[in-house]
């Protein structure tokens, strides 16, 4: 995004910071003693200085809140300025010289400090040790959940992240993790932009606020919305205002249902020059709640929306901060796996503006928890204060963006307190009751408020606040409960929130780089394998559960008999129970709206609940989730003695001309029975058509009624475009998902070069099951895919960091080839 030389300028360079003992040095003055100053990154966290400096991430997991630190720069200012403190964690102090003028309690507050410096002087923050704050008495909660430590935590505004053991790395959040501003350096310098969107009919409006930092002198401006414009007002000497009306404005959409149309929006006019504001877009988010009131879907634009994605938790969790290319490349690989939502759980934080605009780039969806989770909070006067301003900060700032899709009010509280035993009344909270509710409708009206994830339908209050029946849920019965795939449909999910929590194993690249974790099950391993606090069993156990039931595997045996394969199978089976489960929800029919998987980013290397791996390389689950969740889609689910049903969804907004073949294969090649159907998808529509339709006789093709050995080991089904023939789809199922014998199925693989970029075209003669590659230094952009016998996949390769300059080569694998193929440039 281009920012205007007139913005707020960053106080990014010059910093050093030190830690000391609780307490140590009350003022600047008292700091002399201490000379370990290190150079430090703003924005960031102590933690990042101490990476900066060369500290291994394993070592900076420490109490870092539980000490003092102090960050110093040196100011050069002649004149009034404003600066701008956008995040502070947590309990914080701003010293100008020798001079307190700030005391800050919450991380999700921003401060605005006027000053006014002749010369030279020294910027001094102060984040001092939360200690007292966890001692201070603030009431008696009504229930002490385990999920973070200590429980006086739901007294300090400040993230989880870090106090939950077994989730996630204890590496305690401290410094300035979003950025120091400051304003005023040019006469025309502004302070702050506000930007609100609407519908009306089939336009778009758009009101604007602008607020100088400096009083000017009023002159003719125009406001600029794409080719729209109209004349600014001058409210008074520091603020302009205006609304523009675009007439037929093309509407903002999810990238799975249409473009993500953005508009730029400039003032111009006057001594000012053009002054870019960024830019806004246009759409409408409803929620229906079906016939009976329990359910929950998007509805954007009118459109009904089949919402799937993962969960957020920080693309950085020692900085907190991600630079945005970090980000976009995030957006960019979820996009291209059909993702279309993100819930940022109320575990973490607020992300930043980028974040934000990114998402409104690509076309994704945002599920916003308020930064809440849990606990039972305060209801003092001087929280609720704390939590108004929090709320209406985050609330102004996002108001441009139009991915905002649900705001929540925080994670699995009403959850805590029904699993403790209390009773409905007991665990209400006016905080999400009232108190944000009331907020949202004033500032953000057109995006819908969630009570709580999960939580039931609004006015039941009879259903457990988990109850898959209705509202939203938080959906484990496949996964971390163990259940078998039919209780997918048996559950009647509305929404999941969250779901299908694994320890998803990454690649071997990503295993190699962390010395002695590569080898399951032992300590170093485990130590990346998430659990909950108290369980008996962690998320390797329930990976494993599957890999018994679905393969017929003896997975200790294979543990130890055979790592190699037992990772390979690892990775498998993940993504057979992921498109399982997502091909029910998607099925014509199905009364589910939407899944969110837990969790989207692993926070630490190793075999982590992320479907990305800390190097930003897809992991087997996040490539099941793409053989499933694109807009155009062929999806298979088992009816037993109905056979299969063939479900085709076409989530675009025109109709398609298509063609669907299936055929029946044994032995990896030979075509048992199958059939095919032209017909024509309508938009925004989802098709069923059950496999005799396509056979035309009978065929035991889920081999329900076993009259006699199986006749076939797959069911392969293709929908291609009718006119072009161009393969659209594919979907694949097995009667029997066990991999009992590995065979020669003729994999084969070629290596090309164009414009710069590789690819990789490989071929099988027999079928192929979960295809996937190996390269130390590229990853497959398409991995961990069935290949048909005599088809071939063209794969690009994307290199893992910059600095790669060796050409590819790898191998190329089938969990039930006996051999791969190998490949060199």
């Amino acid at each position: 995004m281009h920012v205007s030389p007139l913005a707020p300028r960053r106080l990014d360079a010059g910093w050093q910071c030190v830690s000391t003992p609780a307490g140590a040095c009350p003022t600047p003055e008292t700091l002399d003693t201490f000379t370990n100053w290190l150079d430090a990154p703003v924005p960031g966290t102590v933690a990042s200085a101490h990476r900066a400096a060369g500290i291994q991430d394993d070592s900076l997991a420490q109490p870092y809140a539980m000490l003092d630190h102090w960050y110093r720069t040196t100011l050069e200012v002649n004149g009034k300025r404003r600066l701008r403190f956008n995040g502070l964690a947590t309990i914080a102090e701003v010293w100008i010289d020798g001079r307190k003028v700030l005391d800050s309690d919450s991380m999700f507050v921003a401060h605005d400090i006027d000053i006014e410096i002749a010369g030279k002087a020294t910027l001094f923050l102060c984040f001092r040790s939360i200690a007292p704050a966890l001692a201070a008495r603030r009431g008696r909660a009504r229930w002490r959940p385990k999920l973070a430590q200590p429980a006086p935590l739901r007294n300090v505004r400040t993230t989880l992240l870090g106090h939950m053991p077994g989730w996630c790395p204890a590496i305690q959040p401290a410094g300035p993790w979003r950025a120091v501003e400051m304003i005023g350096e040019s006469s025309a310098s502004i302070d702050r932009v506000e930007m609100a969107s609407n519908v009306d009919g089939s336009d778009g409006l758009l009101d604007v606020t602008v607020r100088f930092y400096h009083a000017q002198a009023p002159e003719d401006l125009r406001l600029q919305c794409g080719e729209a414009s109209v004349a600014l007002h001058w409210r008074d000497a520091h603020t302009v205002t205006g609304r523009v009306r675009v007439r037929d404005a093309r509407l903002w959409w999810p990238h799975t249902h249409g473009e993500a149309a953005r508009y730029a929006v400039k003032i111009a006019g006057g001594s000012f020059g053009e002054i870019s504001l960024g830019h806004t877009a246009f759409r409408s988010i409803e929620v229906d709640r079906g016939a009976d009131g329990a359910g929950f879907q998007l509805v954007v634009n009118g459109v009904p929306v089949f919402a799937r994605g993962a969960c957020w938790t920080s693309a950085d969790i020692v900085a907190l901060d991600a630079p945005r290319e970090k980000l976009s490349a995030i957006f960019e690989t979820c996009r291209q796996a059909g993702l279309n939502i993100i819930r940022v759980s109320g575990i973490t934080l607020y992300e930043s503006d980028t974040f934000y605009e990114l998402a409104d780039e690509h076309g994704m969806l945002v599920w916003q928890d308020f930064a809440f989770a849990n606990f039972d909070y305060p209801t003092d006067e001087a929280f609720e204060r704390s939590v108004q301003r929090e709320a209406e900060q985050f609330l102004a700032r996002t108001r441009r963006f139009a991915s905002l899709a649900v705001l929540c009010g925080g994670s699995e509280v009403h959850q805590q307190a029904a699993m403790l035993g209390l009773p409905f009344d007991a665990y209400q909270q006016r905080l999400f009751t009232e108190q944000l509710p009331a907020i949202i409708a004033t500032m953000r009206p057109d995006v819908p408020y969630v009570v709580n994830s999960p939580s039931a339908a609004p006015g039941d209050t009879r259903s457990m606040p988990f109850g898959t029946r209705g509202g939203v849920t938080h959906y484990y019965g496949v996964g971390a409960y163990q259940r078998p795939f039919d209780d997918a449909r048996r559950a009647q999910v509305r929404f999941a929130s969250e779901c299908l929590a694994f320890a998803n194993v990454p690649d071997d690249v990503a295993l190699r780089a962390v010395p002695n974790a590569s080898r399951p099950h032992e300590p170093r391993w485990k130590i990346g394998v998430p659990r909950d606090p108290g369980a008996a069993w962690d998320f390797d156990d329930v990976r494993e559960h599957y890999l018994r039931t679905l393969y017929d595997v003896d997975v200790a045996r294979l543990r130890y008999e055979d790592p190699e394969r037992y990772l390979t199978l690892s990775r498998a089976v993940v993504a057979d129970v992921i498109g399982a489960v997502f091909s029910e929800w998607r099925r014509k029919g199905s009364i589910c709206a939407g899944g969110i998987v837990w969790n989207m980013l692993d926070l630490r290397a190793g075999s982590g609940w992320g479907v990305i791996d800390v190097f930003g390389v897809p992991k087997s689950a996040l490539h099941g989730l793409a053989r499933v969740l694109q807009p155009i889609q062929v999806l298979i689910t088992d009816e037993g003695l109905d056979g299969l049903d063939v479900h085709l969804v076409n989530e675009t907004a025109h109709d398609i001309c298509v063609r669907v073949d299936m055929a029946c294969l044994r032995d990896g090649a030979l075509k048992v029975a199958g059939g095919s159907r032209e017909l024509t998808l309508k938009a925004r529509s989802v098709e069923r058509v059950n496999s005799s339709e396509l056979n035309g006789a009978f065929f035991d093709i889920a081999y329900a009624y076993r009259f006699g050995p199986r006749a076939h080991d797959a069911t392969h089904v293709r929908l291609s475009d009718l006119d072009t023939g161009i393969v659209l789809s594919e979907a694949f199922h097995f009667p029997d998902m066990t991999v009992r014998e590995r065979r020669d199925v003729g994999l084969s693989v070629a290596v090309e070069q164009n414009d710069g970029k590789w690819t990789l075209e490989i071929s099988a003669t027999e079928l192929a099951r979960w295809v996937h590659v190996v390269d130390p230094n590229y990853y497959a952009a398409v991995d961990w895919f069935h290949l048909a016998p005599g088809s071939t996949r063209t794969v690009p390769l994307i290199a893992r960091n910059a600095n790669v300059r060796q050409a590819p080569e790898g191998d190329v694998f089938a969990i039930n080839g006996m051999r791969g193929a190998t490949y060199r440039a």
